[in-house]
């Protein structure tokens, strides 16, 4: 059985050896194509063209991204490098890769190395190496007079992600995410919150933390090159409170081919280790057009969306308490379920209150849910605009600027309920 190889080397001087080596009568190992950058090697493979990539280890734009998109097309890489340089294998081993042979090899051994890559069936992107916990350090910001962080050897191996999504028309998702995560760490739960909005992240400002802060870009970055670690994530993460960190967003829309759907999905693994809960503020986008307009490898703006919804243990709906969030809200339940998101959904039904609803509101907007979405909330939070308005002035969470608001109890009721415990009583201030 003849395995169809691609190489790309970048113009090192093995590729033609083993070129001239593979390309006697009978030689099972045949290669198909010489790519010249990673692009190439992309589409080649995405065309099914090829069983094994050999690729060089100074190839450029060659990182862990490029990894998981040959996995995903049962695409074996075997990387190449100098005899001696065990930075190199180290940087291909954190990538992903798990074969590797010398540039100077002989031909019969690289064959053999091949073999044994195109026998396995690939089993998906490595996972994230180096320390996962023991280093009780955090390089983030710590604001002054907070308790000190939890030591990285004590948080949890495998923690839970709560995206919060909602449709267009600023339901307020961020204010649910925000106060959410807040409330599930005073429950006593290692918590990072995530801002991951594609469309215009406002997290950061939210908290009055900087917009320069690195945040989720540098992680999918780092997640991108050499995969990334809890210890890595939590570096990168600002130290809010005892148990919450938060990881910021893109500060200009424009940048959000920054947030790729493999990078985000390490990012949300790492955060698995890293806390008990992660909560994710998500853009309102579902439309996967660009696979129409283009191709599998084009940049996908709604791609990271789409992959912390199937990532997701739970998702909360966030819908406007209005006849015209409601509309939304309906259409959005539809268009996860044509997005094949078959996670747990928790509606969340926000801004209640009398006038733009007759009658009970609480009532009304239960009937509506059951009637047009065959589905029942999960909480109705209170309009509390003062609350609200309080809060981001001063750059505070709800529990600090306004700790007995209605909106603030609502919301930790509903994190004790997806915590599963009782709610808890008392405020607490930093």
């Amino acid at each position: 059985m003849t395995v169809p190889i691609v190489t790309a080397a970048g113009g090192a001087d093995w590729e033609a050896a083993l070129v001239t080596a593979f390309g006697t009568a009978g030689h099972q190992l045949r290669i198909v194509r010489r790519c010249v950058d990673v692009v190439e090697l992309l589409a080649v493979a995405s065309a099914g063209q090829c069983r094994v990539a050999l690729v060089d280890a100074d190839l450029r734009r060659w990182d862990a991204d490029a990894v998981d998109r040959l996995l995903a097309v049962d695409v074996v890489a075997v990387g190449v490098v100098r005899r001696g340089d065990s930075a190199a294998e180290d940087r291909l081993r954190a990538m992903g890769v798990g074969h590797i042979v010398a540039a100077d090899a002989d031909p019969g051994v690289v064959a053999s190395v091949v073999t044994v890559a195109a026998q396995r069936p690939p089993a998906g992107p490595a996972a994230p190496t180096g320390r996962m916990f023991g280093d009780p350090s955090v390089s983030a910001a710590i604001p002054p007079g907070e308790a000190p962080p939890t030591p990285l050897d004590e948080l949890p191996s495998h923690g839970s992600v709560i995206a919060v999504w909602g449709p267009t028309g600023a339901p307020g998702r961020t204010t649910v995410a925000v106060n959410l995560a807040d409330e599930l760490s005073r429950l006593g739960s290692a918590t990072l919150l995530v801002d991951a909005d594609v469309y215009g992240g406002t997290i950061s400002a939210a908290l009055g933390l900087l917009d320069e802060s690195p945040g989720l870009a540098a992680a999918c970055r780092q997640a991108g090159n050499t995969r990334i670690d809890a210890v890595g994530l939590a570096a990168l993460s600002w130290q809010l409170g005892p148990r919450l960190r938060v990881l910021t967003g893109i500060p200009m829309a424009q940048r959000w081919t920054e947030l790729r759907p493999a990078g985000i999905a390490a990012v949300l693994g790492a955060g698995r280790a890293l806390a008990d809960y992660t909560v994710v503020d998500c853009g309102f986008g579902l439309e996967s057009d660009e696979e129409l307009s283009f191709d599998t490898l084009a940049p996908r703006r709604n791609g990271a969306t789409l992959a912390i919804l199937d990532a997701a243990d739970v998702v909360v709906v966030v819908g406007a308490a209005d006849p015209i969030g409601m509309q939304r809200l309906v259409r959005g339940l539809t268009e996860l379920r044509d997005a094949q998101v078959t996670t747990a959904l928790w509606i969340v039904l926000n801004k209640v209150r009398r006038g733009v609803v007759p009658g009970n509101p609480a009532a009304e907007l239960t009937a509506a849910l059951e009637r047009f979405a065959g589905r029942s909330p999960a909480a109705l939070l209170p309009f509390d605009q003062d609350s609200v308005d309080a809060a981001l002035a001063a750059g505070h969470l709800l529990s600090e600027a306004r700790p007995s608001s209605p909106l603030r109890r609502s919301i930790a009721e509903l994190a004790a309920a997806l915590a599963g415990v009782p709610v808890a009583t008392g405020a607490r201030r930093r």
